[in-house]
């Protein structure tokens, strides 16, 4: 493996300390991060970072990678509404080829916007995986379970989680990892849950699913489970720091302490969250409480794009607004969220989620010099608050260079881009 300089960049190492590094080097040797600071020997590459920050990859807490496939053709409904007449019946004509195109589509918009790693939770995963290989990109991997109380469809649905999680957990090198991914409380029985949360402790894997994402999603668990998300959850001992939550948004006070008691991780989804209408979730207290909060971008159903500074700004923005409070939810502790905070929610943070001695090389340069990161005060204020995905001209994950000058080096885009088109239109004709 070549080992990588990257020479006198603003380095941001998101390691805690929040520190601006100027002028600072980073040497990759093994796929690992070897030194920070200034090195004085050769690399087998060398990257001029000046006028260029240097920070961890982004890290996309929660989405639905092959769903860029129905980008704009949801838009504006209620999220029961929008997943019963539109989305779900569009899922049942689903392949595993517009889940591999979809997918690679989707690395190739996340690689270009600067994540280095997300959690995805969809069907024919397996499609999922072969794109997270071919594109160098890191993938938490789990596939949607829905079994609506049906014991045979849970034996066959639990039968195809745990097939991902035994065919493809540690694979590339370690870039792909596993989870189970029962959908929701109210489309998952007890049963189910209670054997997805006994599997997961057997294969050492982590759990994720929908929670508390809207007021319909708690009127139909009502219905379906006899109580609210978190305390049915709670009642029947699903939660653990091994649960990645998406969403949370409607918590009252007891179900915060419950979150907080049973370290559960939280995946905050702030614009599928406006979009959808479902309610802003209370990041400003989550973080006052100490529980693990990462960002993503769900769906590019509901969002619509995989962009994870859009995401950090409006997540700052919008936490203000629900506190009345225009100091919380600050550029530091946004960008802690969208690195080493979602690092932390996949129970990776000794892995990556940082630029530290001893981590997993997955680091990415933003280009500082545009029109819109000028003059330049504060770089982290310019990374939450002015940046955008089109910004960041290199990416490395892995200790790989997979992007370089806005160069994807594993995918052919025009490839990619055109096979996506095709696959939706096929989708949309099979859908009617």
């Amino acid at each position: 493996m070549e080992s990588i300089l990257i020479k006198k960049g603003t380095v941001i190492p998101c390691d805690g300390r929040r520190q601006v590094l100027k002028n600072t080097d980073v040497l990759i040797q093994d796929g690992k991060i070897a030194q920070i600071g200034e090195v004085k020997q050769k690399a087998d590459i060398e990257i001029d970072a000046r006028q260029k920050a240097v920070l961890p990859g982004l890290i996309n807490a929660h989405t639905h990678l092959a769903m860029v496939l129905f980008r704009g053709v949801a838009d504006d409904m209620e999220l029961i509404e929008w997943l019963e007449q539109k989305i779900w019946p569009m899922e049942l004509h689903l392949t595993a080829d517009h889940v591999y195109w979809g997918a690679m589509l989707g690395c190739l918009e996340m690689i270009k916007s600067g994540t280095t790693c997300f959690a995805d939770q969809y069907f024919f995963m397996d499609r999922v995986a072969k794109a997270v290989k071919e594109s160098g990109i890191r993938g938490v991997l789990s596939y949607g379970i829905i079994e609506l109380g049906d014991p045979e469809r849970r034996k066959s649905e639990i039968v195809k989680g745990t097939e991902l999680v035994q065919k493809f957990h540690g694979k590339a090198n370690g870039r792909i990892l596993t989870m189970y991914g029962p959908h929701a409380p109210y489309t998952c029985s007890k049963e189910c849950l209670l054997e997805v949360k006994e599997l997961a402790r057997k294969h050492n894997v982590g759990i994720h699913i929908h929670v508390s994402e809207s007021e319909g999603d708690i009127k139909n668990t009502i219905e379906f489970q006899g109580e609210r998300p978190i305390k049915f959850l709670e009642q029947i001992g699903f939660l653990g720091p091994e649960v990645l939550a998406a969403h949370c948004v409607k918590v009252n006070d007891e179900e915060m302490r419950i979150l907080k008691q049973r370290n559960v991780k939280i995946a905050h989804n702030p614009v599928s969250n406006l979009k959808l209408a479902s309610g802003i979730a209370p990041i400003a207290r989550y973080l006052r409480e100490g529980i693990t909060v990462g960002i993503g971008t769900d769906g590019a159903a509901s969002n619509n794009n995989l962009d994870m500074f859009e995401e950090m700004k409006i997540c700052s923005l919008i936490a203000k607004v629900r506190e009345n409070n225009p100091t919380v939810v600050n550029t530091w502790e946004t960008l802690e969220m969208a690195t080493i905070g979602g690092a932390k929610a996949l129970r990776l943070e000794n892995e990556i989620g940082s630029i530290e001695v001893g981590k997993k090389a997955d680091i990415i340069l933003v280009n500082l010099r545009s029109a819109h990161l000028a003059p330049m005060h504060d770089v982290v204020s310019h990374l939450v608050y002015a940046a955008n995905g089109g910004d960041v001209s290199d990416v490395i994950c892995d200790g790989q260079i997979i992007m370089k000058d806005r160069q994807v080096l594993t995918m052919d885009e025009s490839l990619v881009l055109s096979r996506a088109q095709e696959m939706a239109m096929d989708l949309v004709e099979r859908a009617g």
